[in-house]
Formats: C-alpha cells, sequence, structure tokens
C-alpha cells in the first residue's frame, strides 16, 4: 500500500503559547511494499511523523493518505496499522502464544483461524518452538520478534517501527535487524521503521528519509544519499567516521584548504565549507601534492587505518585543536609522527556555503 503526506504538519503549543512546529508542512511518497527509514536526531519529529501515520497523534494540518483512502481523520483501530514500540509492550503474564493472539480475540477472528495465524507468525519470525514460553523466558532480540508476529498478525495495511532495536545490545541489535528485513521482504508490507542510528537506517532501508527540525532534509536510496548529500547536515549526519569538514577558499577555480592546493572547482572566488569523507582520501607516494599533514595517531582495524591528524592551528589547549581522520589501506604501514601527502577523490568532495547550502 502506498502512503501519502501532504503538506502533514504538527505544531504543540507550550505553557508560554510558544509554538513547537514538530513536523512542518512534510510532503512524502511510501512507495508500495518498500521499507522506508524515518533517521535524524532527537526531535528531528520522525517519531512525530509515525504516531501521525498511526493516528496516536492529531495532526494540525495537511492530509494522510492510504493509498486512495484519505486517513487524516480515521482512528488508529481503523486504520489498519500495525504498531512495535521500543520497550516491545508484551503482556508479561501471557505467554508468546497468548501474546500473538491477543489482537484477533480482539477482532473476533473465528478460534481456529487464529490459532493457524498465530503460529504462522510465530514461525514466521523463528519462535514456532517457544510459543508457551512468558517474555521473561525469552531474549531482548526474542521479545522484540513476539511484538512484531503481534503486529503481523492482524494482516495490518503498513506496518510501524519506533526505534525497536534501541534496547538491545550491539551483537543482538545487529541480528535482529537482519530479522525485520527478512520478515518485511517476505510479507511485502509497506514498513516505516523510525531510528536515531544511521547504521541501522541505512541496512535495512530500500530508501531513507532524513530529517531535521521537522523537515524533511532529503531521501533517496541509501548508497545514494551517503554518496550525494544535499546539504551539510545530511553529508554530516550520515557516514561512520563523520565527514571532514574543513574551511576553504576558493581562488581563480582552485580550491585550498590551509593555503595549500586540494583541486579544481568551477565556483566563483570566495571562502567556502568543503567536506571530504575519511575514505575520500589517496595517499600521494610521490609526494608531489602541497596537501600534506603530520600523522596524529594511527588506529588499525583489520585491513582499514585511520590516521588521525591534527590542523595547524594556534589553540593551546589539546581539547580545543581541530583534527581530522582519514582511513587507508593498512599495507602502507603509516606511523604517528609520519609526514604524509594527500590527494583527494572529487567524488567524495563537496562544497557547501557558509549556510550550508551544497555548491558543488
Amino acid at each position: 500500500m502506498e502512503i501519502r503526506l501532504q503538506d502533514l504538519t504538527k505544531i504543540f503549543v507550550a505553557k508560554d503559547k510558544s509554538e513547537v512546529r514538530a513536523v512542518d508542512t512534510v510532503n512524502l511518497t511510501i512507495p508500495n511494499g518498500k521499507l522506508i527509514g524515518l533517521l535524524g536526531p532527537s526531535g528531528c519529529g520522525k517519531s512525530t511523523t509515525l504516531y501521525l501515520l498511526a493516528g496516536l497523534l492529531k495532526q494540525t494540518g495537511g492530509t494522510i493518505f492510504f493509498d486512495d483512502d484519505e486517513v487524516s481523520n480515521t482512528p488508529p483501530e481503523k486504520r489498519g496499522i500495525g504498531l512495535v514500540f521500543q520497550n516491545y509492550a508484551l503482556y508479561p503474564h501471557m505467554t508468546v502464544r497468548e501474546n500473538i493472539l491477543f489482537p484477533l480475540q480482539n477482532l473476533k477472528v473465528e478460534k481456529e483461524e487464529a490459532k493457524e495465524r498465530t503460529y504462522a507468525m510465530a514461525k514466521l519470525v523463528g519462535l514456532e518452538t517457544m510459543l508457551d514460553r512468558k517474555p521473561k523466558e525469552l531474549s531482548g532480540g526474542q521479545q522484540q520478534r513476539v511484538a512484531i508476529a503481534r503486529a503481523l498478525v492482524k494482516t495490518p495495511r503498513v506496518l510501524l517501527l519506533d526505534e525497536p532495536l534501541s534496547n538491545l545490545d550491539a551483537r543482538l541489535r545487529l541480528q535482529t535487524r537482519e530479522e525485520i528485513k527478512r520478515i518485511q521482504r517476505e510479507t511485502r508490507i509497506t514498513t516505516v521503521f523510525v531510528t536515531h542510528d544511521q547504521e541501522e537506517a541505512m541496512s535495512i532501508s530500500d530508501e531513507i528519509v532524513v530529517m531535521k527540525d521537522g523537515l524533511i532534509q532529503q531521501m533517496g536510496e541509501p548508497q545514494d544519499v551517503y554518496d550525494d548529500p544535499g546539504n551539510l547536515f545530511v553529508a554530516q549526519f550520515l557516514g561512520m567516521p563523520q565527514i571532514n569538514v574543513f574551511d576553504a577558499v576558493v581562488k581563480t577555480k582552485k580550491l585550498y584548504i590551509n593555503n595549500m592546493l586540494v583541486g579544481k572547482t568551477k565556483l566563483p572566488n570566495g571562502e567556502v565549507i568543503a567536506g571530504i569523507r575519511p575514505e575520500g582520501f589517496i595517499v600521494d607516494k610521490e609526494k608531489k601534492s602541497e596537501f600534506k599533514f603530520e600523522v596524529n595517531l594511527v588506529e588499525t582495524i583489520g585491513r582499514d587505518t585511520t590516521l588521525i591528524i591534527d590542523l595547524p592551528g594556534e589553540e593551546e589547549n589539546i581539547l580545543e585543536k581541530k583534527s581530522f581522520k582519514v582511513i587507508v589501506d593498512s599495507l602502507l604501514r603509516i606511523k604517528s609522527g609520519d609526514l604524509v601527502h594527500f590527494t583527494i577523490k572529487p567524488e567524495k568532495m563537496y562544497i557547501f556555503n557558509e549556510e550550508g547550502e551544497r555548491l558543488q
């Protein structure tokens, strides 16, 4: 099922009568059968958007469509949504079977059919051998799968997941996100996944929607958004290690950082901001490039080596020094104190103005 948001707005009014635009005239189309990740920092409006979709919050303005049906004023129980919260919200006194079965009992589904659907959902999430266990007897990842099965058993038109992995440890988070992707692909239910974790969003989403201050900053396939960020915020939010940001100057079609030539550009003369991905640096073994720095620290994990380099400056306090990170092949055997010359991959460097708008 396709979801369309048209000028969707949610304004909260504080006690002092000031207004907070949690969602600000959002226009968004979520394709049928896709898993879309709403991604952004705390307070960006992603969870509020999810609750508006679910009907748990009433929009201030705008409309919500499920296919051609406007559901803006439809109560949650009649929207045909399955909702999974980050705290699972399982009934502790009920077994796995009873937790999954509960929505069907409320819908007064015939007993034998409800039993079959409950088992089918438990099997889908890999819990068919644990139907008689209580939630306390399950791991966090298994509890989350029970919550997903309970949301799916009533055959919703839309599945909504609100930070579903935030309470899991790193290993379970990785395992469970793979399970979510598998389940979504098998069911083909249109799914909206809310997270602040870029790795989660990029690993399982068909498309990501990056949000800030209630506004959509960019939408697209994860790798496309990473490779071609629309503005400085998106460039900084996606990527680990984070993109390196430098004050730069354009002079006669050439770009300079710290008075060192970095590359060519068609931009007019003036001050700009240059963003370079850590993997965008190439070590110039012939040492012809004037873009050179002394390496401060070296961290090697497997094949990749991360160089941590301090930018030249007058700051005496080490905490105030600006540094950047470079990822290179560990076979280069670079050590702390080495003077390294770099060239830059053009496709890994982005230029912005002072407002963070993309120029190149």
